[in-house]
C-alpha cells in the first residue's frame, strides 16, 4: 500500500509518496505565489496556489513512482480565510495567517466585545492577527458588494479537499485556531462568534485522519490520481509536521527550527494562557498548546547577509566561543514577536557589545537567544499545566548539531531529532496510512538525541534571568524606535 501527502506552505508546497512501512518513495516540491498587495497584506490564490500545486505535485509523484495511492492526505498554512460564492466559485483571494494582519482594529474590537474571559473560557484564545473572525469582518466593512456574495470559507486543507472530493469540511484542529468561531472544549462552532456573518454556510467538522470524502472523477482527471480513492480531512500544517515526527502523547513537544521557531504540544486537557495559543489535538482524546517566535532562520539567515559570511564560517566561528558568548546578550524581537509576549513593535537588541565581540559573537548570541526564547515558552506552557515531557526537533534547523545543542543547554531538555524531516507532507500520508488502519507507530524513528551539558548550566540560568529582565525595560524604547521605522 502507498500513502500520498501534500502540505501547502507559504513559500512553496511539498508533496511525498510513501509506503505501508513510513519509507519514502519520491517527493516532489512546487513554489508558492505569495502576493503583498498593501504592507501587512499577504495573500495566496486558491486554484491558482493551492489547487495548482496540488495538481502538478500528486502528478510528478506518480509519474516518478507509478502505481495505485491507497489514502491522500492534504495540510496548509492556516488558520487563513478563503470566501467562496453559491457556485463554490473564490470570491477573492485567500487572506493568510498571523503575517497579515489588516484586521487589527477588529481584533480590538471583537477582544472587547466579546471580553477576555469569554474568549479564554470559549475559544480558548484572546483575538490576535492570526483570528479569522476580524478578518471576515474585515471583509464584511471594506469589500461589502463582496462579502454579500459569499456563502462559504475555507482553509488551504479544506479547498483541496473540496477540489478533490466535493466535500466542505474543516478540520477540528483547524477551526479550533479560527477564533472565536469554535467552542474549544464543546468540540463545535460557537454560534456568538458568527454574529454578522450569518449568511455563510459553517462546513462540517472531522479529525484530521478521518475519510471526509474519495477522489471524483473530475479530480481523477485533473490529479492522475484513481476515482474512489479515499481523502482525509487533513489540518494546519504545523500539527500535521509535529505528527510526521511522532509527536502525539500528551507532553510531546515539537520544536520545529525554520524560519521562525513554532512549538506545539500534546495535552490531555486544554491549556489555556493568554501568552500561549490553545487549540484541540490531532484526535478528540487530546488538545494542543502552541507557542511561535517571530524570527529563528531569518535571524541567522540576516547575519550572514550583513556580515558577508557564510554559514559554515559562522558556525565554526560560533562553535568554537564559550556559553555565553562572552558576555553579549540578544533580544531576537527583529520581526516583532509573537509568544508569549504578543508584541508587533518589539525590537531587537543586543546588549554587552563590546570591541573585543566578532561575527561569530553576533552569530552565537542569536542561536542563544533563540534558545532562551524556546526556554521562557516552554516555561509559559508549564505554568499553563502543559510541562513538556518530550522535546522532538525538526527543520532546517537541526542540520548542524551546535543550534540544537545550545537549545538543549539553554533548557536543560534533552531532543530527540528523526531519521525524516520532509515535514508536513509526511504527516499528512503517516494520517491517511492511519485512516485504514495501517500501524505507523514505527514509523520514522529517532536518529540521533541532543543532550544538556549540565556544565554550562549555571552560566545560561544567569543569562536567561537578563534575557527575561530586558524585554520590560526596553519595551517602551523599542516602539518608540518602531515609531519612527513606520
Amino acid at each position: 500500500m502507498r500513502f500520498l501527502g501534500v502540505d501547502i506552505g507559504t513559500g512553496s508546497a511539498k508533496g511525498v509518496l510513501v509506503d505501508e512501512n513510513g519509507a519514502v518513495l519520491a517527493s516532489a516540491t512546487r513554489p508558492c505565489a505569495t502576493v503583498s498587495p498593501r504592507p501587512g497584506w499577504f495573500e495566496h490564490d486558491a486554484d491558482g496556489v493551492w489547487w495548482a500545486n496540488t495538481r502538478g505535485i500528486v502528478r510528478e509523484l506518480l509519474a516518478s513512482c507509478p502505481g495505485p495511492v491507497a489514502a491522500v492526505g492534504v495540510s496548509g498554512i492556516g488558520p487563513v480565510v478563503m470566501v467562496a460564492d453559491v457556485d463554490d466559485v473564490p470570491l477573492r483571494p485567500a487572506i493568510l495567517y498571523g503575517i497579515d494582519t489588516r484586521a487589527e482594529a477588529h481584533v480590538t474590537e471583537q477582544n472587547e466585545r466579546f471580553g477576555r474571559d469569554a474568549l479564554l473560557a470559549t475559544a480558548g484564545n484572546l483575538l490576535t492577527s492570526q483570528a479569522v473572525g476580524p478578518k471576515l469582518a474585515w471583509l464584511a466593512e471594506h469589500e461589502p458588494e463582496l462579502f454579500r456574495r459569499a456563502r462559504r470559507v475555507y482553509s488551504a486543507n479544506g479547498w483541496v479537499a473540496r477540489r478533490l472530493t466535493g466535500a466542505y469540511v474543516l478540520d477540528h484542529y483547524s477551526a479550533s485556531a479560527s477564533d472565536p468561531l469554535y467552542d474549544l472544549r464543546g468540540h463545535g462552532w460557537w454560534e456568538p462568534g458568527w454574529a454578522g456573518f450569518e449568511q455563510l454556510e459553517r462546513p462540517a467538522l472531522a479529525w484530521p485522519s478521518e475519510i471526509v470524502g474519495e477522489v471524483t472523477a473530475a479530480a481523477a482527471e485533473e490529479t492522475g490520481l484513481q476515482a474512489g480513492t479515499p481523502v482525509v480531512a487533513g489540518t494546519i500544517d504545523a500539527l500535521a509536521e509535529a505528527y510526521s515526527v511522532g509527536v502525539a502523547a500528551p507532553g510531546d513537544t515539537m520544536l520545529m527550527y525554520g524560519s521562525t521557531m513554532f512549538l506545539i504540544q500534546v495535552v490531555a486537557e486544554p491549556a489555556v494562557d493568554p501568552g500561549l495559543w490553545a487549540a484541540v489535538g490531532r484526535t478528540a482524546a487530546t488538545y494542543s498548546s502552541a507557542a511561535g517566535m517571530s524570527t529563528a532562520g531569518l535571524l541567522t539567515n540576516w547575519l550572514s547577509e550583513v556580515t558577508g559570511a557564510g554559514f559554515e564560517s559562522l558556525l565554526e566561528e560560533a562553535r568554537a566561543l564559550p556559553a555565553g558568548s562572552e558576555g553579549l546578550l540578544l533580544l531576537p524581537y527583529f520581526a516583532g514577536e509573537r509568544t508569549p509576549v504578543f508584541d508587533p513593535y518589539a525590537r531587537g537588541a543586543w546588549v554587552g557589545l563590546s570591541l573585543r565581540h566578532g561575527r561569530g559573537h553576533l552569530y552565537r548570541s542569536a542561536l542563544e537567544a533563540v534558545a532562551f526564547g524556546v526556554r521562557h515558552n516552554l516555561a509559559a506552557m508549564s505554568g499553563a499545566g502543559a510541562t513538556p515531557r518530550r522535546l522532538v526537533a525538526v527543520g532546517g534547523g537541526t542540520k548542524d548539531s551546535l543550534w540544537a545543542q545550545i537549545v538543549s543547554d539553554v533548557t536543560g531538555l534533552p531532543q530527540d531529532i528523526p531519521s525524516i524531516t520532509l515535514g508536513a507532507s509526511y504527516g499528512d500520508a503517516r494520517m491517511a496510512a492511519d485512516a485504514l488502519g495501517v500501524p505507523t507507530a514505527a514509523w520514522n524513528p529517532v536518529a540521533r538525541q541532543a543532550v544538556p551539558d549540565a556544565g554550562v548550566r549555571d552560566v545560561y540560568d544567569g543569562l536567561f534571568a537578563q534575557y527575561l529582565a530586558l524585554y520590560p525595560a526596553l519595551a517602551d524604547t523599542m516602539h518608540k524606535l518602531a515609531a519612527l521605522n513606520r
